[in-house]
C-alpha cells in the first residue's frame, strides 16, 4: 500500500530554473515519490521560506516521522545525490568505478562556479543586445569544448551510459544552446549537439518539464511523476 501523498517529501520547484530541473530529473530517475509545489520567484510560499531562508529553489523538505525535525535539502546537487543514493537503477553514480563520482563532482563544480557565471553574462549580452556577445560566448567556450572533447570518445559524458554528470549539466547546456542558435549549429559543437538532442527528445525530459499548477493558487497536492 503506497503512502498518502501528504506524507511524502515536498519539492519546491521553479519551471525553468536549471537547478530545479536537475533536481527533478534525478528524483524521476531514482523513482522517488515526492510532492511537487510549483512556485514563481515573485511569490514564494511562506512555508518554503520557513524551511529554507535562502529563498532559492530547489528546496526539498523530508517530513520527520513522529515528532522529529523535518530534513531540509536546499542545494540541487544534494537533492540529486539524496535521490540516487536511495535508488540508482540506471547506475548514474557509476558505482563500478571508484574514481567516477569524484570526477563528476569536479566537473559539476566547474559548471556551477565557473561556467554558470559566464553563461549568465552571455545570456545578458544577447538579451540586451550588448556589443560583447561574442566575447561572452568565448568566455563560455573552454568548458563547452571540453565537454565536446569528452563526447568525441563516447556517447555520454562519462562513458557509454548516462551518469549523474550528464543530468547535472543538461539544463545549463540547454541554456547555452539557446542563446545563439546559429552559432550552436556550427560544426565545432557536433557531439554536444547530438548529446543534447538525445536528452531533450527523451520521455524523461518531457516528464521533468511537465508544467504543474502553481501551488499557491489552490494548494493542490501534486505528485512528481
Amino acid at each position: 500500500m503506497s503512502a498518502p501523498i501528504s506524507t511524502l517529501p515536498i519539492l519546491y520547484s521553479l519551471q525553468n530554473c536549471p537547478y530545479a530541473m536537475r533536481a527533478r530529473l534525478a528524483i524521476l530517475l531514482a523513482q522517488q515519490k515526492v510532492q511537487i509545489r510549483a512556485i514563481t520567484m515573485k511569490e514564494k510560499p511562506a512555508e518554503m521560506l520557513l524551511a529554507s531562508p535562502k529563498a532559492t529553489v530547489p528546496v526539498l523538505v523530508i517530513k520527520a516521522e513522529d515528532a522529529g525535525e523535518d530534513q531540509v535539502i536546499d542545494e540541487s546537487l544534494d537533492v540529486m545525490l539524496w535521490a540516487l543514493n536511495l535508488n540508482d537503477p540506471e547506475n548514474l553514480l557509476y558505482s563500478h568505478d571508484q574514481k567516477a563520482l569524484a570526477e563528476m563532482l569536479k566537473v559539476i563544480a566547474e559548471n556551477d562556479l565557473e561556467f554558470k557565471p559566464s553563461l549568465e553574462k552571455y545570456k545578458r549580452a544577447k538579451r540586451f543586445h550588448g556589443d560583447d556577445l561574442e566575447d561572452c560566448r568565448l568566455e563560455c567556450e573552454p568548458f563547452i569544448l571540453a565537454l565536446e572533447q569528452r563526447l568525441s570518445h563516447h556517447a555520454f559524458l562519462m562513458g557509454s551510459t548516462p551518469s549523474l554528470l550528464d543530468y547535472a549539466l543538461l539544463p545549463f547546456i540547454r541554456q547555452f544552446s539557446r542563446v545563439n542558435k546559429p552559432v550552436f549549429a556550427e560544426e565545432r559543437y557536433t557531439n554536444i549537439r547530438r548529446w543534447l538532442r538525445h536528452h531533450l527528445q527523451s520521455r524523461l525530459f518531457g516528464k521533468a518539464m511537465f508544467k504543474y499548477s502553481l501551488w499557491l493558487d489552490k494548494h493542490e497536492e501534486c505528485l512528481l511523476n
